[in-house]
């Protein structure tokens, strides 16, 4: 039995975490991901940049009140690699 390959984005335990939390909710801030996967700002800000160059995840940057927010929404393609990285890791589970 051949295992799926794991996409390598994905297969990383903070931007599997980012990703997840995406799935379920519209966007998110910066803040909000922050506090829901403990992250430091600095490797949550590398994370979502290699979301962002794969196409996985649109980020939007805005001020509100003076201060940088940024917003993130997981795209179509993102949702799409993420449901076929569950779907791989279920086939691990499976064997």
């Amino acid at each position: 039995m051949a295992f799926a390959p794991l996409d390598p984005v994905l297969h990383n335990q903070l931007r599997l975490a980012i990703v997840s939390l995406l799935v379920s909710v519209e966007g998110a801030d910066f803040n909000f991901l922050l506090e829901k996967t403990g992250a430091t700002r600095g490797n949550l800000s590398v994370q979502i940049t290699k979301l962002k160059e794969a196409g996985y995840v649109n980020v939007k940057k805005t001020f509100t009140d003076n201060y940088p927010n940024t917003q993130c929404s997981l795209s179509a393609k993102g949702l799409k690699a993420f449901e076929t990285y569950v779907g791989a890791l279920k086939g691990y589970l499976g064997a």
